[in-house]
């Protein structure tokens, strides 16, 4: 079994984070093109806590090495991972849990994503995944399988930093026009209304 960890600061409230958390695979990130689906399955909301728990499907679409690819007898490109998620308002975290489906007899991957508050302007992001190669055989191959994805999950990681940001300044920059909008809205109902209780 291989580890992998990560942690990074985003300048960003939790808040921002938790709400653009949703759009990171979308258009705005030019750096997550390997995810080509996420499926929603189920989504649902503990009365008593708060908690939304969201379960996904994510597609993903990536190359793979050749060796690896002859290893498992057939195109591996393309790959499902199965996500649960749970919104904790009260607590103020985001923690995604995450396991991959596809040659899941042969290789397993489980992952654990946190967002919580650092301070009221900045969200900690903290990874840990747990890649065991299960195929029988040499703990050499084992050890090649499962130190080819922990370098997967590092490039991964990188691009996936870099994408969110650009994900959360976008979310930032239109929830700001949104706002502007709707003030300007109001500002003019309330000049229409004055300029009619002058004509009255």
């Amino acid at each position: 079994m291989k580890v992998f960890s990560n942690t990074e600061t985003f300048n960003y409230s939790w808040d921002e984070v938790s709400t653009a958390n949703w759009r990171k695979y979308c258009p705005w990130n030019q750096k997550s093109t390997h995810v080509v689906a996420v499926d929603t399955l189920s989504r649902t909301v503990d009365p008593e806590t708060g908690i939304l728990r969201t379960e996904r499907l994510i597609t993903c679409r990536q190359s793979a090495p050749e060796w690896l690819k002859s290893l498992m007898g057939g195109c591996i490109d393309e790959s499902q991972v199965f996500e649960t998620s749970y919104v904790d308002p009260r607590n103020k975290t985001v923690t995604m849990v995450s396991t991959n489906l596809t040659w899941s007899n042969l290789i397993n991957v489980q992952e654990t994503v946190v967002y919580r508050p650092l301070n009221e302007h900045q969200t900690r992001f903290e990874q840990a995944a747990q890649i065991t190669a299960l195929c029988g055989g040499w703990q050499r191959l084992k050890n090649s399988i499962e130190d080819t994805l922990v370098k997967r999950f590092r490039e991964n990681a990188a691009k996936g930093k870099e994408g969110f940001e650009a994900v959360l300044a976008m979310s930032r920059r239109v929830f700001a026009e949104e706002r502007e909008r709707e003030r300007a809205m109001l500002l003019q109902s309330q000049a229409a209304n004055i300029r009619q209780a002058a004509t009255a």
